[in-house]
């Protein structure tokens, strides 16, 4: 007999984005869909007293769980998600789990949580097979307006810079669909503007536009469109950067370095983590072709010379572009050459990270043997720098591409 499937829908969207609206629409539905709808606080959702069903779903006091005469239930998420959903599977009442992620989560740890529990053995199957659906990310048009001003709104005082656009930025980039909620209180031609952006941050995902959250939830439900590998690769930065290089970008990218400018005081602007293994990046990338919409669009710098550390630490604290929206990228530095970093920025906050070692410094037997199975990396080698590169992308508003070049190409060794 086969097993029945729980599909799982997953909210995310920043603090005030309307999922809270959202979830009250799902719990309200009367479609016949009995959801289990897990949410942060539930103490802001304002349930339908009528709505309410007297005693409760499982049988005791909880004021940590609702239950609705519908036969949906709204509970508080707990610490322990894996289990969480077992416990609402193990009831066998619902056809369908909703998860309200906080509005400070990143989806991705969340979906990778999710996407394990089949995995996890019998025990985690014996009531169903959980399948993640779909992730929407909630925005609120107003608030990009604000966030998106590039440059104006970003450095405004008492903002809590290191956290808000950064998290928008990525959960607009991990998500199937983007409900552009209080998409009437912004201009139209802002709110064109506002999708131009989205669009180039994330070019895969539905955009929705709704008002107070009222979406039919037939474009949400049974959509099979999550998949893993797919969402992990479709933000616009990474389509960007997989982009082959023109022979012309090759010259440019091996006609710069071998600077000998003034040592220059190092700024340590960024912090560092730690990676393992070596870098997976073997692609190129370019600068886009497109007309540029509302001057929204994106730029590839790619050079093979090595950073100098301290001269790119002076420029990303004293001449960072404020029109920049996003950047993420691979580098590397002189001080220490075999080992390749992640670079990343949204809004205010920049992060350097270690990304492992590249693969030139890998023995040469097992190079011939990566290079049979992965033909990008034979297409990006270089005699002389392997598969070391300066690549980061940019996605900005009217981005002074030549003088962001110029400037970066003063930190090269």
């Amino acid at each position: 007999m086969k097993q029945k499937e729980i599909p799982i829908l997953l909210l995310t969207g920043y603090l005030g984005s309307g999922k809270t609206t959202l979830v009250n629409r799902i719990l309200a539905n009367k479609r016949g869909i009995r959801f289990a709808v897990i949410v942060n606080d539930i103490g802001e959702v304002n349930i339908d007293a009528a709505l309410i069903q007297k005693g409760g779903v499982v049988g005791k006091k909880d004021d940590s769980l609702v239950a609705l005469q519908n036969g949906c239930i709204c509970c508080t998420l707990k610490a322990d998600l894996i289990e969480q959903v077992y416990e609402l599977m193990k009831l066998e009442r619902f056809d369908y789990i909703v998860i309200e992620a906080s509005g400070i989560c990143e989806p991705e740890p969340i979906a990778q949580t999710l996407c394990s529990i089949p995995r996890l053995g019998e025990a985690y199957t014996r009531y169903g097979i959980c399948r993640l659906d779909c992730i929407v990310s909630v925005v609120d048009a107003l608030r990009l307006q604000s966030e998106f001003a590039c440059g104006d709104n970003l450095t405004r005082k008492g903002l809590d810079e290191e956290d808000i656009e950064n998290l928008i930025v990525q959960q607009i980039e991990f998500c199937n669909i983007i409900l552009l909620n209080k998409a009437a209180e912004v201009a139209p031609e802002e709110l064109g503007r506002i999708k131009k952006i989205i669009r180039t941050l994330q070019p895969s995902a539905e955009i929705i536009e709704c008002n107070y959250a009222d979406v039919d939830l037939d474009k949400l439900l049974d959509t099979h469109l999550f998949n893993f590998e797919r969402a992990a690769t479709s933000a616009g930065w990474i389509r960007e950067i997989e982009r082959a290089a023109t022979e012309e970008e090759e010259r440019e990218a091996h006609a710069h370095g071998s600077h000998h400018h003034e040592h220059e005081e190092h700024h340590d602007d960024h912090h560092h983590e730690e990676g393992e293994g070596h870098h997976h990046h073997h692609h190129h990338d370019h600068e886009g072709g497109e007309v540029e919409e509302y001057g929204i669009g994106t730029f590839v710098y790619y050079r093979r010379p090595a950073f100098d550390i301290h001269k790119f630490d002076r420029f990303i604290a004293t001449r960072w572009p404020r029109n920049v929206i996003r950047a993420k990228g691979v580098c590397y530095f002189s001080h220490n050459r075999d080992m390749s970093y992640l670079f990343e920025q949204a809004g205010v906050q920049k992060q350097l990270t270690e990304a492992g070692q590249w693969y030139a410094t890998a023995p040469e037997e097992d190079l011939i043997e990566l290079m049979k199975q992965e033909p990008g990396l034979l297409r990006d080698w270089d005699e002389k720098y392997g598969d070391r590169m300066q690549k980061i992308v940019f996605i900005g508003q009217h981005l002074d591409k030549e003088q962001l070049a110029h400037d970066l190409d003063e930190c090269l060794e």
